[in-house]
């Protein structure tokens, strides 16, 4: 049966936060896939935190956001967060990272009937709905779905544990919160307690069960993050949440481990 998906009049949502931040979602993707993408304005320079799928031109949707270049911010090698991570000059990720990023060149399919069964049985034993077709809308006619590239993007800084991110206004600390993948980080503003957890937390099913996750360090980055001095989560999927739920989420996940 031929599929026919809707073209988007626009594909980016962008929603300002105050303090300069604004967070950008991509609607029409599939919630597995729909990664946050975090800008946040510094005084000196600024932040992106993600780049989403790559389906559409990042840098070209929001030339007003993006007319100082900021530095990117990889949290972690998985597609659905470095699609236009090629698109911008200054690109930071984990050590572990670098040779993904360096030698991606590939293309995605965004059908269900291409990925492998064991894997969709994975994600849906997670949690997830994963409909047929991983978009409800394309951007344009000649989008193809089954073929969307995934192109190379070698980090131009590599990010360790404790690396600061001086924003002038603004300053993170690099955490190495490995378990979802080996390369994953987030960003840990201790003046305010807020943190950018890319896929190591979100309130959302997490994959613990990937060909590069690692259950034991993961329990270990839960354990670390209970610990934290930690107010306020932006993670790399759905809605952010204070430290109540962060507790709640991570002692639900260590019991289940």
């Amino acid at each position: 049966m031929a599929l026919k998906l809707p073209i988007a009049k626009e594909w980016f949502v962008e929603k300002p936060l105050g303090d300069g931040l604004t967070l950008i979602r991509e609607p029409y993707v599939a919630r597995v896939l729909r990664c946050n993408i975090w800008h946040l304005r510094g005084r000196d320079r600024d932040l992106l935190i993600d780049t989403g799928m790559g389906i559409v031109s990042l840098m070209a949707a929001f030339p007003e956001l993006f007319s100082r270049a900021p530095l990117v911010i990889a949290t972690h090698a998985h597609g659905d967060h470095i699609g236009s991570l090629y698109e911008f000059s200054e690109r930071a990720a984990h050590a572990a990272a670098c040779a993904i990023l360096s030698n991606a060149n590939e293309s995605r399919s965004l059908l269900r009937e291409d990925w492998p069964a064991r894997a969709v049985e994975m994600l849906r034993r997670a949690g997830y709905r994963i409909p047929r077709a991983l978009l409800s809308a394309v951007p344009h006619e000649s989008f193809d779905i089954r073929n969307l590239p995934l192109y190379p993007a070698p980090p131009t800084r590599l990010l360790n544990e404790g690396d600061i991110i001086d924003l002038g206004d603004r300053q993170f600390s690099v955490l190495h919160l490995p378990g979802h993948t080996q390369d994953s980080i987030g960003l840990f503003e201790e003046a305010t307690g807020t943190l950018f957890s890319g896929d190591a937390i979100y309130d959302g099913p997490l994959l613990y069960e990937l060909s590069d996750s690692d259950l034991s360090a993961y329990a270990i980055t839960m354990r670390r993050l209970i610990e934290l001095p930690i107010r306020l989560v932006h993670a790399g999927h759905d809605a952010s949440f204070g430290k109540k739920r962060l507790l709640s989420i991570a002692r639900k996940h260590l019991e289940h481990w």
